[in-house]
């Protein structure tokens, strides 16, 4: 599938200079959290990057509709709670991009910007799912990959489908991923981080009960 014919027209969400080092963050972000954080930071130290941008996306095609807050308004918090950060970005590009699936905004990103080496973020507990994904084999020969550890999954890189099937396209070194021909993927591991946008809005509806009752009172 081409790329939208409009790629051209997107604005760059930041600074844009042949070689600078971008990853790539996709997901709900409902809400952002700070597992976010975590794979942003790891990912940004240990492959060098110079920024990150959170591709919030208007409706994973892997998640129901149903529990999912608007997208103006899961982007207004990510970028009140996390935006701060100076080498995270919250951008909405799908909806400019005219994008539903990882794989065809990868196309256009590319095509917009192919002066930029970009690297695709993800955590381990993403990757049991990760073949699952529209043309995701194509996904990994089209952009290197770094996964990073997160709780509970220590094994999932020795047992996720995309990991088996693309052994061969490990690299040891995490510092060269940006710059290596995909297939291309390193795991990088670090501080532990277990927040999840599940436990998040968990404790937020027991939060919410908490004051509804106290008012009943």
């Amino acid at each position: 599938m081409e790329p939208p014919a409009g790629s051209h027209w997107l604005k760059p969400p930041g600074p844009v200079a042949p070689g600078l080092r971008i990853g790539l963050l996709g997901g709900s972000f409902n809400p952002a959290h700070a597992g976010h954080l975590h794979v942003s930071d790891v990912a940004l130290k240990r492959l060098h990057l110079d920024y990150v941008w959170w591709l919030v996306a208007p409706q994973n095609p892997l998640k129901q509709a149903s529990g999912m807050a608007p997208l103006r308004e899961r982007l207004a918090y990510a970028a009140e709670k996390f935006e701060h950060h100076p080498r995270i970005l919250v951008v909405d590009v799908e909806t400019a991009l005219g994008t539903r699936f990882t794989i065809d905004t990868l196309n256009a990103l590319k095509r917009r910007f192919p002066e930029l080496p970009f690297v695709w973020l993800m955590g381990t507990d993403n990757l049991d799912q990760f073949d699952h994904w529209r043309r995701w084999p194509e996904i990994v020969r089209n952009v290197p990959i770094a996964v990073v550890m997160r709780p509970g999954s220590t094994v999932a890189p020795l047992r996720a489908k995309a990991l088996q099937r693309f052994a061969h396209a490990r690299v040891a070194d995490p510092a060269r991923l940006p710059f290596a021909k995909p297939p291309a993927i390193s795991v990088l591991d670090g501080p532990r981080s277990s927040a999840s946008a599940t436990a998040i809005r968990a404790q937020a509806l027991a939060d919410e009960a908490l004051v509804n009752a106290v008012r009943s009172c």
